[in-house]
Parts: C-alpha cells; structure tokens; sequence
C-alpha cells in the first residue's frame, strides 16, 4: 500500500514540475492579470509532508512554495486479482509568504489558480495505472505569523485513482 502513495506523490510531483506545469501556468495568469508575482521555479515544489516551523528551522526556506504528499491510501479491492486497486487522497499545500499583508491573500489565490488549472488540464490516465478524475477542494487557512513575517497556507485536496 506504501507503493501507491510513493506512485502518486511521484506521478503529481512531475506534472506540476513538467515544462506545462505550475512555473508555467502561474507566467501566464500573471501576464493575463498584468501582475508581477514573485518568482516561481519547479524547485519551489516539493514532496513532503511537514510543517512551516520545521522547515523554517531545518532549511533555507523559499517563498512561494508548495508542498506534495499522500495523505491516505485506501484499498478498494475494485479490481479482485490486482495488489492494490483504489484510491488516493493527495494534498497540495500552496504556501505564500510576505513581509506585508498587501496582496498577501491575491498571491496566495494565483498559486491556488495556477495549481487548479494544471489539475484541470490534465485530467485523465497519468500513467502506471494513476488516473485522475477531476474534482478538487481548496482549503484557505488564516494568515498566521510566520516565513518572512506574514504566512498563508492553502490546501488543495484531491483524489486519485490507482491499479497495481
């Protein structure tokens, strides 16, 4: 069951990292809304399930960034004869960080914007038996004290459809 969570996590990490990913996607709508977005890399976009306050105490912290991870692997047994046929539950935190709670709250909205685009562009079999089905929800916390001064975390929260 481990195995599909890792696949997911993978499989979402190089979609949003891809040439056609989120970098991508956030140049565009910034262009559309005639906005200057702080810059945005595919390095900015990691595997992990951890804490703002760690990483800021552990690492160098870039900002904007989000952050990948399964958060549940539920096996189905939609398919009888296969190790694992069902489902897994994938989260994308956006997390955008600025000295000033000016555009703190637009910013956060054109990383949600672009992450939901790239997800909506690219419904469908992700290969290796993940598939994608549409459907997502965005979670918007509270801006809390924290990275630069002022931190603002989204959750994007989906599902994914495997067979091993």
């Amino acid at each position: 069951m481990a195995q599909a969570g890792s696949l997911a996590t993978n499989k979402l990490l190089a979609l949003l990292t891809s040439s056609q990913g989120v970098p991508a996607t956030i140049s565009v709508i910034a262009d559309l809304n005639r906005i200057q977005p702080p810059v945005f890399t595919a390095a900015q976009v990691t595997a992990e399930n951890v804490t703002p306050e760690i990483v800021e105490r552990s690492t160098a912290v870039r900002y904007p960034s989000l952050n990948i991870y399964c958060s549940s692997v539920n096996n189905l047994q939609r398919e009888k004869f296969r190790t694992f046929s069902g489902e897994a539950k994938m989260t994308i935190e956006s997390r955008v960080s600025q000295d000033r709670l000016d555009g703190l709250e637009q910013n956060s909205q054109l990383y949600v914007d672009a992450v939901t685009l790239v997800l909506d562009q690219n419904r469908g079999d992700w290969g290796n038996g993940v598939s994608y089905n549409g459907g997502y929800e965005v979670n918007y916390g509270a801006v809390k004290h924290g990275g630069r001064n002022f931190l603002q975390i989204a959750k994007i929260a989906f599902t994914v459809d495997i067979s091993e």
